[in-house]
């Protein structure tokens, strides 16, 4: 067998009381995709950030072309040719592609003074070395999510990585922009580059990778082909359990209107109609940039309709902010939980009590141990560590930080609970939790619409399922109606069955 161009071996890290990484191992080769996978907190972005230097490990050691390497910061994980695309793009939006591709090593002319000529020249190249059609002389931030990780993924080519982690990375990328990237990969694989690709995926992983290695609980768990093992194996190797049927549930038998919105228009939104009622999940299915997120923050305040009505319990809600409407009993997990939907250098206590304060005030004054014990039973209903109270959200999961989302709306105890993509970014493990939770909240008498991008979640967590389009809802589809084919069909609005959608536009 040919030498390993990585090695980790023994790697073991400790933060405080708590073993992040036990003496875990995991080896990649040139020009292979190895997947790294795990549930949220397994360890794997804790050895990701030893490898890339941001932190230090307590034991064990780093192998390159099998001669041992000291990774102490960025700058020498560079200097071994390690580049790590994380999920959160480390770019520059103001500025323009060039100068992000040529940040920390600006070209110079005679005069001391940055060449501009050289920096769009060198930019073209990069791009072009992974067939990127990108203008360089644009903005970074104008640019969707999947072209600004190309223009990283380019940078990371250009200083000559021979090792390149990706972190989730088409956790916010739409089909199309998700197949662009899979060509990039499969193009680096054939030039030798070894790729570790980090990703909660079955799908793509199946495709991509050689190899799979599961971590669980800061422990090596086992590695194997593609062709060895089996998603069952995989998912019994990351939970420590078997998990059946995802979408499992019992029918449901909904109760009275909740919500009841009518001729919701704005913007171009609309006018639009719809009704989920109590003990009911409802879900909005759609193509990528169809409304339905808009639609959404229309319904909770967060932007400002322009005509239409929105009752709840038969009681107009007109909010001119998302805190009218949460006194109205809306709640919502927004899509991008860490801008919109949490305080990330807060406590846990005090992102899951924000909403509800009011509930535990006595003589004006809050009872601060009433709300702490508050907190900690939601934190148990949803399997968070009771120690975790007092530290910063940012310090949590991606899964973990979800749950500290939904907690803040279980203490609010809210009529209706607007969840957009509640599982983006999520394990298979938490996954399954969040899933028997809304089945619980449906069935304690809440009404519940989830957005999903996920086509099999938006149809296996439903007893209906609205498509939108143009910023309208188009179709209503009764659980038994529902498949993937009928709901892309109406999503595209394809006249016939025989007409579906192009694998680029799904969502």
């Amino acid at each position: 067998m040919t030498q390993p161009l990585l090695e980790l071996n023994g790697i073991t890290k400790r933060f405080g009381a708590t073993l992040a990484l036990n003496e875990v191992r995991f080896d990649l080769r040139a020009g292979e995709v190895h997947a790294l996978m795990g549930e949220n907190g397994a360890g794997k972005s804790t050895l990701m950030k030893i490898l890339s230097g941001n932190i230090q490990r307590d034991s064990g050691a780093i192998l390159i072309d099998g001669r041992p390497v000291d990774i102490r910061t960025p700058r020498d994980a560079r200097a071994h040719g390690i580049a790590i695309i994380h999920q959160e793009l480390n770019t520059v939006p103001a500025m323009t592609v060039a100068e992000n591709l040529s940040l920390g090593q600006e070209p110079r002319n005679r005069f001391g003074m940055l060449d501009r000529g050289q920096v769009l020249r060198d930019a073209r190249e990069k791009l072009a070395r992974i067939h990127a059609d990108i203008d360089p002389t644009r903005p970074l931030g104008s640019l969707g999510i999947g072209m600004q990780q190309m223009v990283e993924i380019a940078r990371a080519v250009s200083e000559n990585a021979r090792v390149l982690v990706l972190d989730e990375p088409t956790a916010a990328l739409s089909r199309a922009e998700a197949q662009e990237l899979y060509v990039v990969v499969n193009r680096m694989r054939t030039e030798g580059v070894g790729l570790i690709y980090i990703s909660h995926r079955m799908e793509e992983v199946w495709q991509l990778s050689d190899r799979i290695t599961v971590f669980r609980d800061g422990a090596y768990v086992g590695t194997g082909t593609r062709d060895e093992l089996i998603e069952a194996d995989v998912v019994r190797m990351m939970v420590g359990r078997s998990i059946g049927d995802l979408y499992r549930h019992e029918p449901r038998e909904p109760g009275e209107v909740v919500l009841d919105v009518a001729d919701l228009a704005a913007g171009g939104l609309g006018p639009t109609s719809f009704q989920v009622r109590a003990g009911e999940v409802v879900s909005m299915s759609g193509l990528v940039g169809s409304g339905r997120t808009e639609l959404a923050r229309l319904i909770f305040g967060a932007d400002r309709r322009e005509t239409g009505t929105v009752l709840v319990n038969g009681k107009p809600s007109d909010p001119a902010n998302p805190s009218n409407a949460i006194a109205d009993g809306l709640a919502m997990v927004p899509e991008d939980r860490k801008a919109e939907g949490l305080f990330l250098d807060h406590s846990v206590e005090r992102n899951v009590s924000i909403s509800s304060l009011e509930n535990y005030v006595s003589a004006e004054v809050v009872q601060n141990r009433a709300v702490r014990q508050a907190v900690l039973e939601q934190m148990a209903r949803l399997r968070l560590r009771k120690n975790a109270i007092d530290l910063p959200v940012r310090a949590l999961s991606g899964g973990n930080q979800q749950k500290a989302a939904l907690a803040r709306w279980l203490l609010r105890d809210s009529a209706v609970m607007i969840l957009d993509e509640p599982t983006r970014g999520v394990d298979i493990g938490a996954k399954r939790e969040i899933y028997e939770l809304i089945d619980a909240l449906a069935r304690a008498g809440k009404a519940i619409l989830v957005i999903s991008s996920d086509l099999p979640e938006a149809i296996g967590i439903a007893d209906r399922v609205l498509v939108v389009r143009g910023g309208k809802v188009v179709k209503e589809l009764s659980a038994d109606e529902a498949s993937e084919e009928t709901v892309m069909r109406h999503a595209v609005g394809a006249s016939t069955d025989h007409q579906t959608a192009r694998a680029g536009d799904l969502p």
